[in-house]
């Protein structure tokens, strides 16, 4: 017969679901908006200090700052994901943490643009390494059911900070100057997220075991992350339809942080009136994944995400053709909704596709190459609005969004089927190294 000590001291049997698992679940949604903040806080300011403090009339040399940050925050993405399957995701997501505190302090206190440039490094390593963490453990928590409503629970999280942390920091530069004053915020939110997550915040990955164990495969679960990589990158074609809609999406929205700003301010608006435009994008960016990811768990993943990157495409060709606030409002609303409808059911479709067991370097590769779509975003963005204008860059970049959804309509398989009786029904976890469908 147990001892009563012993009873005190067993270890809680793991359960997935949301439910099951919501106080951790809710302070990794608290987590992820530290990490949206911290990126929020440079959406509106930092495309205009780099013009009126650093005096940077190249368009290009002036988004040099996002093409550190995409590249080095998709390289993070990737170790983040392969980190988190081989030694546990806590500990990457502190990690994260302690490379984000320098951050603010850069960017208060650069004396040139080479210093803004180094902060976005290591904003990048601290965008990858604690958003996928996020993003990893509350997969890991809520299992195969409600994939999409988690996903989207954690990406409004993350915009609706990067939504008001864009709005305030506008605000107080509006008010106090673009720098320091703005990036107080940013000092409170890296210390709050360093701290939450060192002392709260548990390890999920034996919940990802747990699954794998009810799963009852015959397939193995270690695979070399070389199998992983190219599986998800191209030898799926589901995968590489979200890998590449996941890139061509951030490609977009790397244009949206650093030339809309100056689109806006080209045609005198004020500092407090571009960084509401700034900052209602990613406001129903973050509200409207509170619905569609929960959405995508009955309709299916497929046709969320092309008719979600046509609707992106559409409102970026209206903001290209506008000429008033107004007009640029509805654009950034729709760009807000159409990513919406992508963001979180893309990752969702990933966790549908891939193995417990490697979901979460799978999860990297995706992030690596949606990611990249920032530094690609910058630099196609940077060098167009040198050689052509402003406008046509835009109108280029709302092109490759539409050809997008065209990819994932023809390529993708919905991952998400329904059985005759309703029920929900999803496909078959694949092994890497099998060029499946």
């Amino acid at each position: 017969m147990p001892s009563p000590s012993h009873e005190l001291t067993a270890p809680q049997p793991i359960r997935l679901g949301l439910l099951a698992n919501w106080r951790q679940f809710s302070l990794l949604v608290l987590v992820n908006a530290f990490v949206g903040g911290m990126v929020g806080i440079e959406r509106t300011i930092l495309p205009l200090i780099a013009e009126q403090e650093f005096g940077l009339a190249s368009k290009a040399a002036a988004l040099s700052f996002i093409i550190s940050f995409g590249i080095v925050k998709a390289l993070a993405n990737l170790f983040a994901g392969h980190l988190s399957d081989v030694l546990g995701r806590k500990g990457v997501l502190v990690t994260g943490w302690l490379a984000g505190i320098p951050v603010p302090l850069l960017l208060m206190f650069a004396p040139s643009w080479n210093w803004i440039v180094f902060a976005n490094v290591l904003l990048g390593v601290n965008q990858g390494l604690c958003w996928s963490t996020t993003v990893i453990m509350k997969i890991d928590l809520v299992g195969p059911e409600k994939r999409g409503l988690a996903m989207g629970l954690n990406e409004a999280a993350g915009y609706l900070a990067v939504s008001a942390a864009a709005m305030a920091s506008g605000y107080l530069a509006g008010a106090y100057g673009l720098r320091p004053q703005p990036f107080y915020l940013g000092l409170f939110l890296a210390l709050a997220g360093l701290l939450v997550s060192a002392l709260l915040v548990r390890e999920s990955r034996d919940h990802a075991r747990h699954e794998s164990r009810l799963a009852g495969t015959t397939q193995p679960g270690a695979q070399t992350f070389a199998q992983v990589f190219a599986l998800t990158s191209w030898r799926n074609r589901t995968l590489f339809a979200v890998s590449q809609a996941g890139m061509i999406n951030n490609l977009n929205d790397g244009m949206a942080w650093g030339l809309l700003p100056l689109y806006f301010a080209a045609a005198d608006l004020s500092v407090e009136r571009i960084s509401v435009l700034a900052a209602a994008y990613p406001a129903v960016w973050g509200l409207a994944q509170l619905g569609t990811g929960a959405l995508s768990d009955r309709t299916g993943r497929k046709r969320l995400i092309a008719s979600g990157m046509w609707v992106q495409g559409a409102a970026i060709l209206l903001i290209a053709a506008g000429a008033r606030f107004e007009v640029w409002m509805a654009g950034a609303i729709a760009l807000g909704l159409g990513t919406a409808m992508v963001y979180p059911t893309l990752l969702a479709a990933i966790g549908d596709v891939a193995h417990p067991e490697w979901r979460a370097s799978a999860v990297g590769v995706y992030r690596l190459w949606r990611d990249s779509g920032y530094a690609l975003g910058a630099l196609l963005a940077g060098i167009t609005a040198d050689l052509f204008g402003l406008r046509w860059a835009i109108v280029i970049v709302a092109l490759l969004t539409l050809a997008s959804g065209v990819v994932v309509a023809g390529v993708m398989r919905e991952t998400v089927t329904t059985k005759n009786n309703g029920a929900l029904q999803r496909p078959h976890l694949h092994a890497p190294g099998r060029p499946t469908g």
